[in-house]
């Protein structure tokens, strides 16, 4: 079966799943198959929930065959055709497909987006972080034809990946937020990240209207999206269409608009400087300006990304989702400039390779710069480095120490790595 064909079936049944305990009827089954699973294995039980067809690539024995032969899709792999799907489906749209990417803050500028985006036109976005190989064809598979934009997500761990995606998903505008030190064991160095993150910018260049929504301030960005056809400019200095500072930050910040729009005033529910990027991002595409403003100022963080908790006379900044080098220097620094007694209950970062023990000791260095009420580090790398710091092995045991301290009155950052669950040390 060829993908036209396919997705002439995907159209009767425009639900596709990949995992039986989410299935509903009527879903389209594809049989992935990973390190330690097989999807094959469960396309019978797919069709006995209400599957309408199971996509699979190994032939089932007679003895243990589908009962409904017919209601099998036998393809040479099960990944590809999904991929090849999605960009078939994709390809039945003419409007504007946005692509994020960037070492950090891509999900809150991807939320931000759709916020302010939504307010205006039926937008479709990646769902949490779909954002990969399986992902971003399942978000592109959910997009309905009433679709008027689409923003799409893209992570990424080594070069080569964002190139793949973009010829996937075809995005017609693309933002890059940063590019720093993030999976340094795939990309090698930090110029391997910028390589990585440019393949989007790549991608544009090759539309005769292709749009990059570019962070001014900074100049790697600009010299990276040289040649793009279309160039939107925001930040904080001369040469921007939008500009903004930070006006507040104790510590939800507030943003003081410059230029670009006339609401002067936004109020976020976003902690930390380090947000006013994501922020400016906000004005696209003809969006009433009041609605920009009341879109953004509504939005509240989730998923442990930077959100703001008060825990009795506490706060406690919860940004516990990941972290590498470089949003690890950010939290702190700004963390750093809060009133009052502060504790920070860090994790150690995942994903660094050979360069792990040297970047742990180079946050272990900035740390030493500002004075805490504790500072409590967490995981293995960190106890790799030489600090006087409080040790622990893992957030379980920082849990027990943060319950029996009984702190009032104090801030709290909390951040770490997805691997390191720091989340639980706030847990009961």
């Amino acid at each position: 079966m060829n993908i036209p064909e396919l997705y002439e079936i995907y159209k009767k049944y425009p639900s596709v799943q990949t995992d039986t305990r989410k299935l509903r009827e009527g879903d389209i089954f594809f049989a992935l198959k990973g390190p330690s699973f097989n999807g094959n294995e469960f396309a019978q039980k797919a069709i006995d929930m209400g599957a309408s067809y199971a996509v699979i690539d190994e032939k089932i024995p007679i003895d243990i065959g589908i009962k409904i032969p017919r209601k099998t899709i036998l393809v040479d792999n099960v990944l590809v055709t999904l991929q090849q799907l999605a960009k078939y489906h994709r390809q039945q749209f003419s409007i504007p497909f946005i692509a994020i990417t960037g070492s950090n803050g891509k999900t809150t500028t991807k939320e931000l987006i759709h916020s302010v985006l939504s307010t205006t036109y039926q937008t479709y976005t990646t769902e949490g972080n779909l954002n990969n190989h399986i992902g971003i064809p399942l978000t592109i598979l959910k997009i309905k034809n009433d679709a008027e934009i689409a923003v799409i997500e893209m992570g990424a761990n080594h070069i080569g990946e964002i190139a793949s995606y973009c010829q996937i998903a075809m995005p017609t505008h693309g933002l890059i937020t940063n590019s720093g030190k993030a999976h340094l064991e795939g990309f090698g160095s930090e110029e391997g990240v910028r390589k990585a993150k440019g393949e989007l910018y790549d991608y544009l260049r090759t539309l005769t209207h292709g749009y990059a929504f570019v962070m001014w301030d900074y100049d790697y960005l600009q010299e990276m999206s040289k040649g793009i056809s279309g160039i939107i400019k925001y930040g904080t200095g001369d040469g921007a269409h939008v500009i903004g500072k930070a006006s507040k930050n104790d510590p939800l910040l507030e943003v003081e608009i410059i230029q670009g729009l006339d609401e002067k005033k936004i109020k976020t529910q976003l902690v930390g400087e380090y947000n006013l990027p994501n922020v400016l991002a906000g004005k696209f595409f003809k969006v009433d300006e009041s609605k920009i403003q009341l879109a953004i100022e509504r939005y509240t963080p989730s998923n442990s990304r930077s959100q703001l908790i008060e825990l009795g006379t506490n706060k406690i900044i919860l940004d516990a989702y990941n972290a590498n080098p470089s949003s690890m220097k950010l939290a702190i620094e700004n963390f750093s400039k809060m009133p009052g007694d502060k504790v920070l209950i860090l994790g150690s970062m995942a994903e660094l390779g050979k360069e792990s023990e040297k970047e742990h000791a180079i946050i272990i260095e900035l740390i030493k710069n500002y004075r805490w009420k504790f500072v409590a580090l967490v995981g293995d790398e960190f106890q790799k480095t030489n600090h006087s710091f409080l040790q622990f092995k893992n957030s379980s045991e920082v849990k027990d120490w943060f319950h029996q301290q009984k702190f009032e009155n104090t801030n709290f950052l909390i951040k770490g790595s997805r691997s390191m669950q720091m989340e639980k040390t706030i847990e009961g």
